[in-house]
């Protein structure tokens, strides 16, 4: 199976996508934009837009993730804010048409629960760090609330081992207990967003 969690950026998929993993022996998380980083990478600076606008990002998912699907014996969860709908059809229905178990969630929230999320990602410094994310917010709310973009689960109000339960529960897949207490989950989640910053 996999669970692509989608979202905009700073909505928690990335939390999202490690807590379930933590939870559910087997399981993977195949981050997407890894490919985009590879990408960027190899291009001058001054070639460098949205990776997902290359033809060879779309099809490098969607054969990563086919192979993860094919040899690996578990879950594999894909954290990517994805909202073009062609783009969407290139990897997800692709995966769909290949036969794949796909179930996909777009994990939403209010714009002012975002921006805060986007604050404390930048580790308390402001949103400057967080421009592209921040210009990209309300585009990536509106398209994301479509129904081609569902199912739809709302994260306002809801700590990251909820938001988790809630993706299991509707993808029938069986997590083990959340026993952390509020301390490390706090550590927790600092830790998987130290691992996350990108330098590039």
């Amino acid at each position: 199976m996999l669970v692509w969690l989608n979202g905009p950026f700073g909505g928690g998929k990335t939390q999202t996508a490690h807590e379930i993993a933590r939870r559910l022996p087997g399981s993977v998380v195949c981050d997407p934009e890894y490919v985009g980083f590879g990408l960027h990478r190899m291009l001058p600076a001054g070639l460098r837009g949205d990776f997902q606008d290359l033809p060879v990002w779309r099809q490098g998912v969607h054969d990563m993730l086919d192979l993860a699907l094919r040899e690996h014996d578990g879950t594999v969860i894909a954290p990517m804010t994805l909202v073009d709908d062609g783009y969407f059809r290139e990897i997800v229905g692709r995966l769909r048409e290949g036969g794949h178990d796909v179930h996909h969630f777009a994990l939403l929230a209010a714009r002012g629960t975002v921006l805060k999320r986007l604050t404390e990602r930048g580790l308390g410094l402001g949103l400057k760090r967080e421009s592209f994310a921040v210009r990209k917010l309300d585009h990536c709310l509106e398209r994301l609330s479509r129904p081609e973009f569902g199912e739809h689960i709302r994260t306002d109000g809801l700590t990251v081992p909820q938001v988790a339960d809630a993706v299991a529960a509707s993808a029938g897949l069986r997590l083990a207990p959340n026993t952390d207490s509020a301390l490390r989950h706090r550590l927790r989640r600092a830790w998987t967003g130290v691992r996350h910053i990108r330098f590039d």
